[in-house]
């Protein structure tokens, strides 16, 4: 199976810096509904069966437009929301980002005992999300198929860079992915993960792009 993990478009918590996971959390900037119709335009030949989205509506919206392209509809699914990021929620500082970023870096590392402050710990996170992708897979049609997941940079990233076999925790960390990013994937939990490619620019091209934006869970960082 060929799994899309794209990044949702970019919010105003993005420009801003936050650490914002809550639910439901924002909607789009201007510039992030730009980002999702081109992100419709950019997989229009792309052979996409099914789509899902998490529970923040940041990714519903991004979804929608390619949704409407392939005729499907967006699923929202429990488990693909953000890591949640506990008593650093909202904060915006320096060394709030690396606490957050540091602490999802190592679960990527296999330190799941690892808590982030009031907030959850690896095996929380990683629990959550491959229940959700094993979700995906069973409703997939078969082998070949290709599913689309709009879900969020923390996450993608961590996930990815515990269960692709061509990536670990220190690629993920120094790999961004900017919003409308994306990490595509082969294979399945039993067979493994191949990666297939880590596009962690606006796949609408760098005309898309934000450098000004703070943006913690889309840029390059040290690993643990």
């Amino acid at each position: 199976m060929k799994l899309l993990l794209i990044r949702h478009g970019q919010t105003p918590g993005n420009v801003l810096g936050q650490l914002d996971t809550a639910h439901p959390g924002p909607g789009l900037t201007e510039l992030g509904e730009r980002q999702a119709e081109a992100l419709a335009r950019s997989l229009a030949n792309e052979p996409i069966e099914a789509l899902y989205a998490s529970t923040l509506v940041r990714t519903q919206i991004t979804a929608a437009p390619l949704g409407r392209l392939h005729s499907l509809d967006v699923e929202v699914m429990d488990g693909l929301h953000e890591i949640e990021a506990g008593s650093l929620e909202k904060l915006t500082d320096h060394e709030s980002h690396k606490r957050y970023m540091g602490t999802v870096f190592s679960w990527a590392a296999g330190d799941l005992d690892q808590r982030m402050p009031a907030g959850p710990d690896g095996h929380d996170f990683f629990e959550r999300f491959d229940t959700a992708i094993a979700r995906v897979l069973e409703r997939a049609s078969g082998g070949q198929a290709t599913a689309a997941v709009v879900s969020h940079g923390a996450a993608i990233r961590t996930w990815a860079g515990r269960r692709a076999e061509d990536a670990d925790h220190e690629f993920a960390a120094k790999h961004a992915l900017a919003n409308t990013g994306i990490v595509a994937l082969e294979g399945d939990p039993d067979s493994g993960w191949r990666l297939i490619h880590w596009d962690g620019s606006p796949v609408g091209g760098l005309a898309l792009a934000d450098p000004t934006a703070e943006d913690p869970t889309g840029r390059n960082v040290e690993g643990p």
